[in-house]
Parts: structure tokens; sequence; C-alpha cells
């Protein structure tokens, strides 16, 4: 039986909600040139002369915020642990050893692969917890560890899941979520995903544009990679196992920087519904396999105040996946699949 080592890789967060510990975080994160995909001058420049220093203290107040919610810990730290520690349990008989890292801050990737690659694996399998590829979230991800495995003198057997947004037990996950709530209750339904600027899904393609495929009902050889087709794609599998019909729900993009990225925007539609006298907005967040800053606060409480302020009453977040069996049983699935 081969000896394997299973990664996964999950986007970071900040040791602590102080405001040096979330200017470290962003100024990681923000300087990655798969998240702002500008030449290195202008990032440097954006990020660290203008993003970083103004938003630092404001993203700290919100992190405490969620700190608060997590009992003093960050949701998406307890969650990814809690996934890491019951997939081990799943696994513990079958000579695979699962590790952990955050893309950016810690336990950092740098220190993981490490001990990895001391452990002497014969294979390691490297899972990003994006279900929909992105080049800013999975592909930042796989480029980083690439880089640190690629120094090592003995290079494993290494398998990597790109993407897996039609996993049934990933999509059951969700749904099992749903479940906790009486959908007809609500006067409309949101597919909240987080945002990407157009140009970054546009390099998806080798010819034309993303508007130039019809990433909005299908998936094709061309746009399998593109992050709005999946989101689609994922919305569509979820729907239908819920019985909504497409004239229920609309699917929108979150946390934009600028106009210029995917639309329709979430906030925006939040403020439509109140506007057109929805009183109960329920919103699944399928981009996030755990609740995190975009999830329990983004949607939670900055729609929650949108939408009473144009009249509605509450946005109910459908919580992640999170550590739901279902979801630790595609984990499972796809580290037996490549074994």
């Amino acid at each position: 039986m081969k000896k394997t080592g299973v990664l996964l890789i999950q986007l970071g967060t900040p040791d602590s909600p102080s405001t040096s510990d979330v200017r470290t975080y962003l100024s990681e994160f923000l300087n990655d040139p798969r998240v702002i995909d500008l030449p290195w001058l202008g990032r440097k420049l954006l990020v660290n002369g203008i993003i970083v220093p103004f938003r630092a203290p404001k993203s700290a107040k919100i992190y405490k915020k969620l700190w608060e919610h997590g009992n003093g810990i960050s949701p998406l730290l307890t969650y990814t642990q809690s996934v890491q520690k019951l997939l081990s349990e799943r696994l513990q008989n079958d000579n695979i050893t699962v590790e952990m890292a955050m893309r950016y801050q810690n336990p950092s990737m740098d220190v993981v692969l490490d001990r990895m690659h001391k452990a002497n694996y014969d294979q390691i399998i490297i899972i990003p917890l994006f279900p929909q590829y992105a080049s800013a979230s999975s592909g930042s991800a796989i480029e980083k560890a690439m880089k640190l495995i690629r120094k090592w003198w003995v290079i494993p057997e290494i398998k990597i899941v790109s993407q897996f947004y039609d996993h049934p037990a990933y999509i059951d996950s969700i749904v099992e979520r749903a479940k906790a709530f009486n959908l007809s209750d609500y006067d409309h339904i949101l597919f909240s995903y987080h945002g990407l600027p157009e140009r970054q899904v546009d390099k998806v393609y080798d010819n034309g544009l993303c508007e130039d495929q019809p990433c909005e009902t299908t998936i094709n050889e061309e746009n399998k990679f593109c992050y709005k087709a999946t989101s689609y794609a994922t919305t569509r599998l979820i729907a239908a196992k819920l019985g909504i019909k497409e004239s229920e729900y609309t699917v929108c993009f979150q946390s934009r920087l600028d106009k210029k990225w995917l639309t329709p925007f979430s906030d925006e539609v939040v403020e439509e519904q109140a506007k057109k006298g929805a009183k109960k907005l329920l919103a699944f967040s399928p981009a996030f396999v755990a609740d995190c800053l975009e999830t329990i606060i983004e949607i939670g409480d900055e729609y929650q105040e949108i939408f009473e302020e144009h009249g509605g009453e509450k946005v109910q977040l459908v919580p992640s996946s999170n550590d739901h069996p279902r979801f630790i049983d595609c984990l499972e699935d796809l580290v037996r699949t490549r074994l």
C-alpha cells in the first residue's frame, strides 16, 4: 500500500483580528499576482500604497466581529481543522496522512509541505478547498505548492484536484444544509459567489471572451474551467435537487473592488429585491466550503442592513458545507479515486 499524503489548502486568515495581523494578511494576499493581476509595479503601488494602508484598520474591525462569531477564533480555521480531523479518521487505516495549510498566513504551506517532504510519501494528493476553479484561488494554491515541491531532490507522484463543483456529495452537503429552512417561506433565493474581475475569466479562453460562451446555461470544452460557467452550473445542480425554479433565484457575485467584475452584484440584487417588495431572502454561498468573513459578515450582516434599509426584513444565510458529513464524503471520494 502506497504511503500517501493529502494536502488540503484553504485561502487563509489573519492570525488575529489586530490591525497589524490583518495588514500582514492583506499584504500577502493582495500582492499575489494571481489575485491582482496587474503589472508588478502597478500592483505594488496599488496594494502597498493605497489598499492595505487604508483597508487594514477597517478590515480589522470586521475581523473582530467575525472572531466574535467564532468564539474568539477564526471560523474558517476552526472548520478547516475539523474537516482535516474528520477526513483523517476516515483514512487512518489506509496509510494516508491528511495535512491542512493556508495559502496565506498560518498554518503556512512552507511549513506544512516541509513536514510532508520529510515524511517521504510515495504520492501526494493536493486538494485546494475551492469547488469552482479560479486562478486567484485554486490556481494560486496549486502554483505555490508546486513552487515549493519543485525544490525537492526527490519528487513523489503528485495528483491535483483542480475543482469539484459538480461532485454529488459536495452538492448534497449544501442541499442538506438548506433542508433546515422552508424554501417556500422566502420571496426570492440568492446564489452568491465570490466575485472576480471580468478580465480574469476572459483569460480562460484562448480565443474570444467569456461573454462569447453560453456560461449561464451550459458547460462545454471551452468553458469548463471558467469560474462564471461553473458557478452557474453549481447553482443548477443545487436548484434541481431542491426543486427551485429558475424564476425563483438569482445567481450573483459579491466582494467586488470595481465595476468591471462579474455581474450582477449581490448587494445590488439584495437592494433591488427589497425595492420590489420582497421581505425574506434566502442566500446560498456555494463558492465557500467554510463559513467566513464573506458569508457570516458580508451576507449575514451587511446584506441584512442593506435589505432592511430598503424595506426588507430578513436575509437568511444558508450555512456553508463546513464539516458536514456529506462534504467529508466528497473529500474522501476525491482521495480514494486517486489512490
